[in-house]
């Protein structure tokens, strides 16, 4: 089913700087990546920032009051809704689908942590862009005589730790591409399949040609009947909107990337019985590969149809894929594949389900962001062998990135997904989860904004993903200070997350903050800078 056109926002980028630093940029490529700073350096930076943090954070305090609040409480993980976080009654279980409430928080010894409070922005200016939403994209510089390295061909060695400032901004590219489909989903929720579905991309150079939806093969379980009689109907509807198809359409962007590249995009977690699936954790054989086993309820969002109007989420992904495949025949081509949690976990079951179906497939890569195991180690061994390339983005403190962590028992009745856990770790010799693919680990410590002991739902949180890999520099480095990435959604979304000193800043600073939601639009405005980002059913 073809998505309808693609609607880009009328803001103008604005473009970085030009600095000595950049007009050296190509030079800098032509050379092997530097290394990270030497114990010395890094003490003498540890020193230096240490002191613009704390001259800033002295004026910061003399210069902002704590004015009333005029940030809205929001649910801080995609995956909520308004409908969970709005109730105040404790007898709909439907309420607790959300990550706030599904894990404790996390709070430990992190009060005497230090390393988050050492690099902050060099100035005032800098902190009053970043809270402004005028913030300019990573460097765009050429990538065409190594896109392939940058697509995995190598499985990222050399360029994660430091981290590629090209890769870099690939990586938030594509998570922006997963925040567009969230913003899709919760603009009409209820929209059924044979409604067309407007998706505005915040990358101009792609366009959509496919929409997708995912069907869980369950019904609702009788003790959740009295909860969902009174839950909207979109929260308990086997199928949703889940993702799209974009294809890279614009001739400047294929020269820049050295090719066109066809992109798949999943969301998260969303309904009640999406929710149900991901806890149907029994291990379930692939038709071909009898070793290798993934969860059942991630592949019963992958194959199951609800009927002949509505193909299956794997069916829509070969056809569309296969379609573009063909009609690019001749060009260098690349399919990239990219989602957050629950959309990470399904992301490998597409790519495996692509390169198996497509002849002759053009290179294969996996984006994630906050993924959980999706199969077991003979299931990682597949994907490896079959030359798909996995990256997966995993915050240090992100519980979800962790689970399944125990073995699930055969014998129980598996198809409304009756399973039994076997305490956490997987003995040697024994069938259990696995992950799959290159890691680049980040840490929400490690982010001057956030509070060190930020809860489950904020670690876990897209932007909050997005906001450390923009500011993540190598895992003996400090957060970048010249990060560019906007602070306003992080804020909207993990206020009670944000230290105060830069909440009260953005405050005191005449922006204003607000989240307008309805059945037919999702709107964030930022004032008296305005971020437009609107998603209209017409």
């Amino acid at each position: 089913m073809a998505a309808g056109a693609a609607v880009t926002a009328p803001s103008r980028p604005i473009s970085p700087s030009k600095t000595s630093t950049s007009s050296n940029r190509d030079a800098r490529h032509r050379t092997p990546p530097r290394t990270i700073r030497t114990t010395a350096s890094a003490a003498a930076s540890t020193i230096d920032t240490r002191a613009h943090i704390s001259n800033l954070e002295r004026v910061l305090l003399k210069t902002a009051p704590h004015p009333p609040s005029l940030f809205p409480s929001i649910s801080s993980d995609h995956t909520a809704t308004s409908f969970s976080s709005s109730s105040t009654t404790n007898n709909n279980l439907l309420h607790a689908l959300n990550l706030s409430t599904l894990f404790s928080s996390i709070r430990s010894s992190y009060a005497n942590f230090t390393g988050a409070e050492e690099v902050s922005p060099r100035g005032l200016a800098q902190l009053q862009r970043l809270l402004s939403d005028s913030s300019r994209p990573s460097p765009k510089s050429s990538i065409a005589y190594r896109w392939r390295l940058l697509h995995g061909s190598r499985n990222w060695s050399g360029l994660l730790d430091p981290l590629d400032e090209n890769l870099r901004r690939e990586l938030v590219k594509y998570g922006d591409l997963v925040q567009a489909a969230y913003h899709t989903f919760h603009s009409h929720p209820s929209a059924p399949p044979s409604r067309p579905r407007h998706v505005i991309l915040p990358d101009r150079n792609y366009s959509v040609t496919k929409s997708l939806f995912a069907t869980s093969s369950v019904d609702v379980p009788s003790w959740l009947e009295p909860a969902a009689s009174a839950a909207p109907q979109w929260m308990t509807q086997p199928s949703s909107w889940i993702g799209f198809v974009a294809v890279c359409d614009n001739d400047r962007e294929i020269a820049r990337m050295g090719r066109r590249d066809i992109v798949i995009v999943l969301r998260g977690t969303a309904t009640a019985l999406e929710w149900y699936e991901n806890f149907r954790t029994s291990l379930q054989p692939l038709p071909d590969e009898p070793n290798a086993k993934v969860s059942s309820g991630f592949m019963s969002l992958h194959k199951t149809s609800p009927g002949t109007d509505v193909p299956s989420l794997s069916t829509m992904v070969v056809d569309e894929v296969r379609r573009l495949v063909d009609l690019y025949k001749g060009e260098q081509l690349s399919i990239t594949i990219t989602g957050h949690s629950l959309g990470a976990a399904l992301s490998l079951l597409v790519a495996d389900e692509l390169i198996s179906n497509i002849k002759n497939s053009p290179p294969i890569a996996v984006v994630s962001f906050g993924g959980p195991k999706a199969g077991n180690k003979s299931f990682a061994e597949r994907i490896e062998k079959k030359g798909i390339k996995v990256l997966r983005i995993v915050n240090t403190h992100d519980v979800v990135t962790r689970v399944p962590a125990g073995i699930p028992v055969y014998g129980g009745d598996h198809k409304n997904g009756v399973g039994k856990w076997l305490g956490s770790h997987v003995p040697a010799g024994m069938d259990g989860y696995s992950h799959v693919g290159t890691e680049l680990r980040v840490d929400n410590r490690a982010s001057p904004y956030l509070k060190p002991n930020a809860d489950a739902a904020c670690c876990h949180d897209l932007e909050a993903y997005l906001h450390l890999v923009d500011g993540f520099m190598g895992s003996s480095c400090p957060f970048r200070s010249n990060a560019t990435r906007s602070l306003v959604r992080l804020l909207s979304q993990q206020r009670p997350n944000m230290k105060k000193v830069y909440v009260n800043r953005a405050l005191s600073s005449g922006n204003r903050v607000r989240w307008e939601g309805t059945r037919a639009s999702a709107r964030l405005y930022c004032e008296p800078v305005r971020l437009n980002w609107s998603i209209d059913e017409h």
